[in-house]
């Protein structure tokens, strides 16, 4: 940002004095007062888009939110960006546009805050990757910042049971099986989803809404009230007082993405079960505030904290449920006084995460939440794995009912789609280890989420007699043991590239490791045998993307190529 005097706000660049009598008419023509433009200037960034359930609301909540900037003594100024669905796109080539949405989202709102010069900025995400980008954005801009997360779908009923999007994706892979009619998947596809939200269990979504509780960037308790909760326009009013305190009070994330906030994020997703995309989005968003912090971290957290919350698709319950049960208050109440989390790390509110957390008056009720002594496991689901498949590391979730230990050939696919029509022509046998590669950061490009593939498995009846290994990534509703991130990737010449179809691999999640029973002399052989691919794309943003992109044990972040001298 510019710089300027003590006590001066960032906006009177633009908006005070002479020489920016153009710059006030073209907003006046908005309808905005002098009166206006003398106030702060928050920005609010919405990634509302019809595409999907998830931010569908947004608009709608944005108003509230800036009712309530205004009502607090500033002035809103509403501005968009994009979101790609993973449930609609989920098993497309449209699906490699998610992950790469990140830095757009991120770039673009950086983009709008520099350009306009917010004193604050407030961001309603949903979908899996408008948190971790707009979080990535408020990091660079380094100015007051809020995200207000839309709220969690609520779920379907079908034949007397809840239902979500894995459901319908789980109901594929059995009417691939003959398991159920299509007229049966026809029925729960029309009532798996209900209204607007982001899908309803501890998946991507709803995980990063409350990482980013824990990190201080979201007031605490306000991911949790539901999308289509009446309450939640009520809490969009007290985000949007909120910003304008921060802006006030000089709270930016400087003084919020710390180490220690980091480990407290790391904790919480570790407790709650949430996704492995976690691991993707914290160690990108730590790049931006400038904390160290590296994929070796999150496996001695997950092994200290307990997992303490019953929900999908590890458990039996959603967002809502936990939400009911206490939510992220509780959670953070208990690893706080099992000396599990750094309680003086500072939050949006100013306060510490200790004085968040204490405010809580819920009790586990061993249902949804369990208390430490009676904890469903006594460690947390996020697993770093090594190994001569995977040097720089990957990901698997597990829930602790899976086998720790698999061992099985190799069945070889260089992409989803294919994988997918062996899953569903019954051509996977147990004990099978499907490998997907190519479809890494660069591979892909954008890294694809797999939840087709992965709910198919399940679907099928072979969750838990095959296992699954990818450069490429997964749902946070993935269930079964799926190990996902493998670094370097098969496009840079990583381990994968050189496996043969009945190769024999071992997943041990005791000794975290994951190799291929292959000699050295056959590695060599085969590494000097392998060419790279040529890439999918060499144009525009996808050729951009996997030119910069880095490894996924980095968090898949771009890298800015170096100056250089002109000729």
């Amino acid at each position: 940002m510019a710089t300027i005097a003590p006590n001066q706000l960032i906006s009177h660049i633009i908006t005070q004095g002479r020489t920016r009598a153009g710059a006030r008419a073209m907003l006046k023509a908005i309808g905005f007062t002098d009166e206006d433009l003398a106030k702060p200037i928050i920005g609010v960034a919405s990634t509302w888009i019809e595409t999907m359930p998830c931010n569908i609301h947004l608009r709608q909540l944005a108003e509230h939110v800036k009712q309530g900037i205004r009502a607090a003594g500033a002035t809103p100024m509403e501005f968009n960006t994009i979101a790609i669905s993973d449930g609609v796109t989920m098993g497309t080539e449209g699906m490699k546009a998610s992950l790469i949405s990140r830095e757009v989202i991120a770039d673009s709102i950086e983009l709008v805050g520099r350009g306009h010069m917010f004193d604050a900025i407030i961001a309603l995400v949903g979908c899996d990757k408008t948190a971790p980008g707009a979080a990535m954005a408020m990091a660079r801009l380094d100015v007051p910042g809020l995200l207000l997360y839309g709220g969690t779908i609520a779920p379907g009923r079908f034949r007397g049971k809840d239902v979500d999007i894995v459901s319908v994706y789980e109901a594929i892979g059995a009417a691939s099986a003959g398991k159920i009619s299509d007229q049966e998947l026809k029925e729960l596809e029309d009532v798996a989803i209900p209204g607007p939200g982001a899908c309803g269990g501890q998946y991507t979504a709803n995980t990063m809404a409350l990482a980013m509780e824990f990190l201080g960037l979201a007031a605490f308790g306000t991911a949790g009230t539901p999308a289509a909760d009446p309450a939640k326009n009520d809490v969009a009013y007290r985000c949007g007082e909120l910003i304008v305190r921060m802006q006030r009070e000089d709270i930016r994330p400087s003084r919020i993405l710390t180490r220690n906030a980091f480990e407290n994020a790391i904790a919480g997703v570790a407790a709650t079960g949430g996704s492995t995309n976690a691991v993707l989005h914290l160690l990108a968003l730590a790049r931006e505030a400038g904390v160290e912090l590296t994929i070796d971290d999150f496996d001695p957290i997950s092994r200290r904290t307990p997992l303490l919350a019953n929900l999908k698709p590890l458990g039996q319950y959603v967002a809502m449920d936990f939400n009911r049960a206490g939510g992220t208050s509780l959670i953070a109440k208990l690893l706080l006084d099992a000396g599990l989390m750094h309680g003086s790390c500072i939050t949006a509110s100013g306060q510490t995460i200790a004085e968040e957390a204490r405010k809580s008056d819920s009790e586990p009720d061993n249902q949804v939440i369990y208390s430490m002594d009676k904890a469903l496991k006594p460690e947390g689901g996020l697993v770093i794995l090594k190994g001569n498949l995977a040097p720089e590391g990957a990901v698997v979730k597990l829930s602790g009912h899976e086998r720790t230990r698999h061992q099985g050939p190799a069945r070889l696919f260089d992409r989803e789609e294919d994988a997918m029509s062996a899953i569903t022509g019954s051509q996977i046998r147990e004990s099978d280890v499907l490998i997907i590669r190519y479809e890494g950061p660069r591979g892909g490009p954008g890294m694809r989420e797999m939840l087709g593939v992965t709910a198919a498995l399940v679907g099928a009846g072979l969750g838990q007699t095959v296992a699954l290994l990818t450069d490429g990534r997964f749902s946070g509703g993935t269930r079964g043991l799926m190990v996902g991130h493998v670094a370097p990737e098969a496009a840079v010449g990583g381990p994968l590239a050189y496996l043969k179809d009945g190769d024999t691999v071992t997943i041990d999640i005791e000794a975290r490791r994951i190799d291929a029973d292959l000699t050295s002399s056959e590695w060599t052989a085969r590494r000097a045998a392998w060419s790279a691919p040529d890439p999918h794309y060499k144009t525009g943003v996808f050729g951009r993307y996997a030119a910069l992109v880095s490894s996924a044990a980095e968090g898949a972040i771009l890298r800015t190529p170096p100056f250089l001298p002109e000729e």
